[in-house]
Order: C-alpha cells, then sequence, then structure tokens
C-alpha cells in the first residue's frame, strides 16, 4: 500500500526528470540587478528625477516628524535596550571651569541601534548567513561592525512617501494582530486615497499598533498585522526603496506558515529593499497627508547594519 508521501516525492521526482523545477529548490537570487558589487541595494532608484518630483508635493511647508522617543522604558524586540546617562565630566563636586563659570553636560549611551524608530539596512537580515547580493557572514561580518554593506554606505533617502491607513481601511483604531494585508487590501486603499505607486517609493503602513505603548508592551512585542508574502512580492514589482510603518518588524508575526521573518528576508536580502520600523504616521493620516515628501539623512555608524532614525515627512 502507498502512502500519500511516497506518491507526493514520486510525483515530484518525475516533474523533476521531465524537466520542471523543483518547488523546493530555492530560485537564485543574487548577484544583485544592480550589479555583483553593488551594496545599497534599492536605494539605486534614489535618482534626481525621483528627487525633483516628490520636492514638488512641497504645497504647504508643515513638517511632520516621524520616530518615537526612545527610552529605557520603550519595547524592544527581545535582547533590545537602552540606557542614556547624563554626565559632568570634570565637575564633580560643582567645580566649574574657568571664571565665566562654564559647565556643560555629556551624554552616555548604552543601547543597541535596532531600538525605538529605526533604518534597518540590507545588511541587517540574511537567508542562512548569507546576505544582501551574495554576501556570507564569514567574509564581512565582525565584532567591530560589517565590511559590506554598512548604514554608512546608503545614500541620504529623498523620495516620495506614502502612507496607507490600514485603521481606515479595516475600521478598528488597532488593527488586529493576525490581519495579513494583501494585494487586494493595498490596491483599495491607494485607490481610495488617490495614490498610485512609482519606483523609488517608501510605503509606510499604518496600523495603531503603537498606541499600545505603555499599555499593553506585551501584546505589542509578541504579536502584530502585516503584510505576508503576496503583498511583499507586489510591492517589491512596484519598484520600491522602502517599506515599513508603525510596528517594529513591518511584517504580519508569527507568520502564518511558522517561518521567521520571511518577508525581511525577501525584502532586504533578496531585493535590496529596505525596512523603517516604528514610523508615527498617526498626524499624517489625522491630516490626510497620504503622500508627502520623504527626507532621511541617518547617522553614519560605520559598520552598523541598522540605526535609530527620525524620518520627515514635508507636505
Amino acid at each position: 500500500m502507498f502512502h500519500k508521501t511516497s506518491i507526493t516525492g514520486a510525483i515530484a521526482t518525475i516533474m523533476v526528470l521531465a524537466g520542471f523545477p523543483s518547488q523546493a529548490a530555492e530560485p537564485n537570487w543574487y548577484p544583485s540587478r544592480y550589479g555583483a558589487g553593488d551594496e545599497i541595494g534599492a536605494a539605486n532608484l534614489l535618482t534626481p528625477e525621483v528627487v525633483l518630483q516628490a520636492v514638488q508635493l512641497v504645497k504647504t511647508g508643515k513638517v511632520y516628524p516621524l520616530a518615537v522617543p526612545i527610552d529605557k522604558n520603550l519595547p524592544a524586540f527581545r535582547h533590545r535596550s537602552f540606557h542614556l546617562y547624563t554626565v559632568q565630566p570634570g565637575e564633580a563636586g560643582g567645580t566649574s571651569k574657568a571664571e565665566n563659570k562654564f559647565t556643560f553636560n555629556d551624554e552616555v549611551v548604552n543601547g543597541w541601534t535596532g531600538v525605538g524608530t529605526q533604518l534597518n539596512g540590507i545588511g541587517h537580515i540574511g537567508i542562512d548567513y548569507t546576505y544582501y547580493n551574495g554576501n556570507k557572514a564569514k567574509d564581512f561580518v565582525a565584532i567591530e561592525g560589517v565590511t559590506k554593506l554598512g548604514i554608512e554606505k546608503v545614500p541620504p533617502m529623498v523620495t516620495r512617501g506614502v502612507v496607507l491607513d490600514m485603521v481606515e481601511h479595516y475600521g478598528k483604531p488597532i488593527v488586529p494582530a493576525e490581519t495579513e494585508f494583501t494585494v487586494a487590501d493595498i490596491q483599495a486603499i491607494l485607490k481610495k486615497e488617490g495614490v498610485t505607486l512609482r519606483k523609488g517609493d517608501v510605503v509606510l503602513f499604518n496600523t495603531g499598533w503603537l498606541d499600545l505603548i505603555g499599555k499593553d508592551d506585551k501584546k505589542f512585542l509578541e504579536v502584530e498585522p502585516g503584510i505576508g508574502m503576496p503583498a511583499a512580492e507586489w510591492l517589491a514589482a512596484q519598484g520600491i526603496v522602502a517599506f515599513g510603518g508603525d510596528t517594529w518588524a513591518s511584517e504580519i508575526y508569527p507568520a502564518k506558515d511558522g517561518q521567521e521573518f520571511p518577508v525581511n528576508q525577501f525584502m532586504l536580502a533578496k531585493n535590496g529593499i529596505y525596512n523603517l520600523e516604528l514610523i508615527d504616521s498617526r498626524a499624517l493620516v489625522r491630516d490626510k497627508a497620504y503622500e508627502f515628501l520623504f527626507v532621511l539623512g541617518q547617522p553614519l555608524y560605520k559598520g552598523s547594519t541598522q540605526v535609530n532614525v527620525n524620518p520627515v515627512a514635508i507636505r
């Protein structure tokens, strides 16, 4: 008597012998479309033409900071933490300097660069120790920073930003954790907002998830709504430079098929598309500012694969 697994395996073998590709085989995803030596991925799409188009969106001059404040109480992914200490070097006991009584404060930070609003570079997420453009961890990852794909390689991001209001779409103040955003959802929201995606865009999702911070930090970190693989593939096909939103992973978590962050693997490692986490887009959706000039100049921490940022939207 044949078992189902035996029959399935036999069919798969016959298909491979007949010239059909194996579904289990991983298609080749490197070298990158931008060249074997490329280190910036989709940031190659940030051309002067893209910048000039985005600048034309500025009509009112209103500026929106998109970051959340960071302190020791901000919930962060698994092992990460953040602590800031203010010191007055050389001024112990109230000894001021010089005749004019000069004093100053300095800060020391002991924390992870992946706390709070952050830019995740394309060297951050890998597939079995292989990263964007086929770079192997053993060849470029060192304790004092990566020698390739570092955040210092990423050019300033000046482009069009688009925010998709999932709160409005689903009619809930906080989108339920188990919600996977589909291509149909995204297309419906874009149509309602009157926006068509174009190459070089930054696409952000507003889910209401930031409202959990300080109220239910446990839930905030354990689960989240977001895009799954079909939506990720569709977004990548539109030629976006970055995706993200107000959650800590920018994809549905946990994935419904049990994989660990498959969307981030697909976007960063395979396509060189950046991830922007914990983006505060609440003011944008309140003003119905669905498209805007997006500006980001990140700290150039040489050798880091991610960094805290405060992107700015201007409309």
